[in-house]
């Protein structure tokens, strides 16, 4: 009986022995046992195999990366302020960019100012115009409705060439009075200036479009690349000229009420100085010369000491820029400007200031006696 005891306590140790070793096995074969914490409730699958990270790290440092992605917009409409154009594309299709909106806007005589690919303030009230004269929704974004309504019927850029002949043309503007009176001209100071105006552009949009070229030392030539709107043409005859001051902007109407152009305009800066009310064309002067009065200009010390009128010559640079266009009220008018950038974001001393490019289009739209309507 002692023996057969024995014989199975030896058993029984054996036994124990083998169900340690089993334990120990398992444990090594299984660390994460030993972290309770990663076995919570919502904790990532990947928690619970660490070899996954390790799979990750040991990838190639050479892979490609991905190009930098946009942001996600809330808005899906949204489009990207300004993109290269495509080496090949067709005509016509939708807008795709503000850039092209503004162009294509432009073209039909929705002005949103100096196209700089942007879709500030006055890019948003020329698409709203656009939209409403659309029987659109006038949400100024470029929703899906929009971009299908506003197709472009030709490449919004085009290259532009600057001659021998342009570059005679420029002169250095005086920064005096007395000075300007003596010029031939006042004509453009740069060629970018010159480009500007042509294709209706901010000067940073073309540095952006053409960033191999020295615009201080241009070549007779030289081709760049702008916005192509060319000549705006409107068909039908305008009825009413409606300036509304709180907006800054100016628009034609035929008899139906209908719009045919929308044009940001700058306005006076003394209330008082803001003729509200019915008001009639009167003159219509394409190049005029101007009259310096410095009573009109107190803030001027030259002006002061002058004591005389002066006739400054015509020009892009001339204070009342390509155009003016008269009102039956002494002092005021509808006319160009030199600094186009500025136009409803500045204020003047009492007339309508519209960007030259603008004011030239105006000029084939008004006829002596149209009626002109300033809201507030």
């Amino acid at each position: 009986m002692r023996s057969l005891r024995d014989s199975l306590t030896s058993r029984w140790v054996i036994a124990l022995v083998l169900v340690f070793l089993a334990i120990g096995v398992s444990l090594r074969l299984h660390p994460w046992s030993r972290h309770p914490a990663r076995h919570r409730r919502g904790a990532p699958a990947t928690a619970i195999h660490p070899a996954a990270p390790a799979q990750q790290a040991a990838r190639p440092k050479t892979s490609p990366a991905l190009p930098p992605q946009p942001a996600a917009s809330s808005s899906p409409a949204a489009p990207a302020p300004l993109v290269t154009p495509p080496a090949i594309d067709t005509f016509p299709r939708p807008v795709t960019t503000w850039l092209e909106a503004q162009i294509e806007l432009a073209r039909r005589g929705i002005s949103s100012g100096s196209i700089d690919g942007i879709g500030g303030a006055q890019s948003v009230a020329a698409l709203r115009a656009f939209q409403e004269n659309e029987g659109l929704e006038a949400t100024g974004q470029l929703d899906p409705e929009t971009r299908a309504r506003l197709v472009l019927s030709a490449p919004p850029l085009a290259p532009i060439t600057v001659t021998a002949e342009d570059l005679a043309g420029l002169q250095p503007l005086s920064p005096t009075w007395l000075g300007k009176s003596q010029q031939t001209a006042l004509a453009f100071e740069t060629a970018l200036e010159l480009v500007a105006e042509r294709s209706h552009a901010n000067p940073a949009l073309l540095r952006q479009l053409n960033p191999s070229v020295d615009w201080a030392a241009i070549s007779p030539a030289t081709s760049v690349l702008a916005p192509a709107v060319g000549r705006v043409e409107v068909a039908a005859k305008v009825a009413l000229l409606r300036l509304r001051l709180g907006d800054h902007v100016l628009e034609a109407r035929d008899d139906a009420g209908s719009l045919l152009a929308h044009f940001p305009v700058s306005i006076a800066r003394d209330v008082e100085k803001r003729p509200v009310g019915g008001l009639h064309v009167t003159v219509i002067i394409p190049n005029p010369d101007f009259t310096f009065d410095p009573e009109v200009f107190p803030e001027s010390a030259e002006a002061r000491e002058l004591g005389r009128k002066l006739i400054l010559p015509p020009g892009p640079n001339n204070p009342v820029g390509v155009a003016w266009i008269g009102l039956d009220r002494t002092g005021y008018g509808i006319h160009g400007t030199p600094s186009p950038e500025q136009v409803g974001r500045t204020e003047s001393h009492g007339c309508f200031r519209l960007a030259n490019w603008d004011a030239s289009t105006l000029l084939d739209l008004v006829w002596v006696g149209l009626p002109v309507m300033v809201e507030p």
